[in-house]
């Protein structure tokens, strides 16, 4: 980032190491993940070495990239406001301006277009529009990010541009799940690079904060650097992994057709009275072509309603008969001891006006507090406020193993917690994280509190909260201040508009 306006430093692209060059991570043998069952029997993404020289994983300002070509997600009349698009268009200067204004003009979603670089040290810049993202058209949000992927590797491969830095076209703002666009991003760059890998040099998947976590995690799935790696991914990669392009796939909407449509009926006479056959459902009901299902997405809803079983109902009985004893038993418990700590308090509102709560991890020992208090007190404190949406700040700063709770004792609270605090959840931020607070924070989601996993999102510094919750509206010790001044500099801004709700 470039702080008060102060220009970043050019960073020419080949400096920049290639993913093979990355050393793998220590990885658990496979011996070790117990009765967990392998997703794939053979990789979707094996290893291989001449695909991962052509790929980078890079955290830091794209704008300052020495490159043939950047990639900038914007909305569709070109004049996104955010803290990435007003550097880039500051840093090109008001010729890219005039061109897109002039030229241009609108980019529909899942479309790209591009011009030149102007003043920017990439000589092009491809601007494309990501998809809003609705759980409701949750198929087509899918399609129009990997259509803004697929479209932006095609003008790569069309104009001969060998490098390219591509951006995190999801977006926080459109409420896309990170993870979520992290995958059709990885996917889709790997089956490009398996079909047209001669007309590309490099790709750099140019991240910030927010998102480098959830890259480091996910990379090796699709790019394995071992054959360790590309035997950890049959456990850990995702059922779906899209089509032949990285494209969503969905079986149930293809169309399947046969050469002769009913032949596989049984033997019709040839005396047959058609007109009366094609009054009733009995031979067209037999073909392929008639068992066409409904709307898909509408199907996942109900199944997804209609899979909530007695055993889970008797569950959440049980959890809510749990959950209302500890409560009547926190308000007349003294729980000084807890709030004289200050690790747990509601500080504010966020921009959509919703309350926000803060957890300072490093005034938490999870050795020497009372840990049935602490969770009488969490209940206390949070019952009234996740009767509605509500987001969550963690602050990681300077915490040591002293501080962090062991794996048990979380899936212990979250199995007491209510489905209100799952549900009305809109966001967990968790600033200053670690490597391993990362590993723990993803292990945690996916096997344990996955209807969470997309509401969380890593931090890199305070500048990126203060885009999501105006700085009025959030105490924040100053040790956790000055800790960031030193990582971060001073680089707080407000946005010049607030994102849409």
């Amino acid at each position: 980032m470039d702080p008060l306006g102060v220009a970043s430093e050019i960073v020419d692209v080949s400096t920049i190491k290639p993913w093979s060059e990355i050393r793998p991570r220590d990885l658990p043998d496979s011996s070790n993940f117990g009765n967990q069952e392998k997703i794939h029997q053979t990789s979707p993404f094996p290893f291989d070495q001449e695909i991962n020289k052509k790929i980078a994983l890079w955290a830091g300002d794209i704008c300052s990239l020495r490159i043939q070509v950047i990639v900038h997600s914007t909305n569709e009349a070109l004049s996104d406001r955010s803290p990435l698009n007003d550097r880039l268009l500051r840093i090109a200067g008001p010729q890219l301006k005039e061109d897109l204004h002039l030229n241009v003009k609108t980019c529909r979603t899942g479309e790209a277009r591009m011009t030149k670089g102007y003043n920017l040290p990439a000589r092009y810049v491809i601007h494309t529009v990501g998809p809003k993202f609705n759980v409701k058209y949750q198929t087509a949000a899918e399609s129009a990010l990997f259509s803004c992927y697929f479209k932006v590797l095609q003008l790569v491969k069309e104009h001969n541009l060998g490098t390219v830095g591509l951006c995190v076209i999801n977006s926080l703002r459109r409420n896309y799940p990170p993870h979520e666009g992290a995958h059709i991003a990885l996917r889709t760059v790997r089956r490009f690079l398996e079909k047209y890998g001669g007309a590309v040099d490099l790709v750099v998947f140019a991240v910030e904060d927010v998102d480098v976590g959830i890259y480091e995690l996910l990379m090796p799935l699709y790019y394995p650097r071992s054959k360790e790696e590309e035997e950890y991914a049959l456990y850990y990669l995702p059922k779906d992994i899209g089509g032949e392009n990285g494209e969503a796939y969905i079986p149930e909407r293809q169309m399947r057709i046969v050469e002769r449509p009913f032949q596989a009926l049984e033997h019709v006479e040839e005396s047959v009275d058609l007109a009366a056959e094609l009054q009733s459902s009995v031979c067209i009901g037999k073909t392929s072509f008639a068992k066409m299902q409904g709307d898909v997405d509408r199907q996942r809803t109900v199944i997804h309603k209609n899979s909530f079983s007695s055993g889970s109902l008797s569950s959440e009985v049980q959890r809510k008969t749990k959950y209302e004893r500890l409560l009547r038993k926190a308000r007349n418990e003294d729980l000084r001891s807890i709030s004289n700590l200050g690790c747990l308090y509601h500080s504010g509102e966020d921009r959509y006006g919703r309350p926000v709560v803060v957890f300072i991890g490093q005034r938490f020992k999870a050795n020497q507090v009372d840990l049935n208090k602490a969770v009488m007190y969490l209940i206390l404190t949070l019952d009234s406020i996740v009767q509605k949406d509500y987001v969550v700040v963690y602050f990681h700063t300077q915490t040591t193993h002293e501080n962090n709770p062991s794996l048990q004792i979380l899936k212990d609270v979250y199995s007491i917690l209510e489905y209100k605090y799952k549900k009305n959840l809109r966001a967990f931020y968790m600033v200053h994280p670690t490597f391993w607070s990362r590993v723990m924070c993803w292990w945690f989601t996916t096997f344990t509190a996955s209807s969470i996993k997309n509401k969380i999102q890593l931090l890199g510094g305070i500048e990126y909260l203060y885009y999501l919750i105006p700085p009025d509206q959030l105490d924040i010790p100053p040790f956790i201040l000055d800790y960031d001044f030193k990582v971060n500099g001073v680089r707080y801004c407000q946005p010049a508009s607030m994102p849409s709700a």
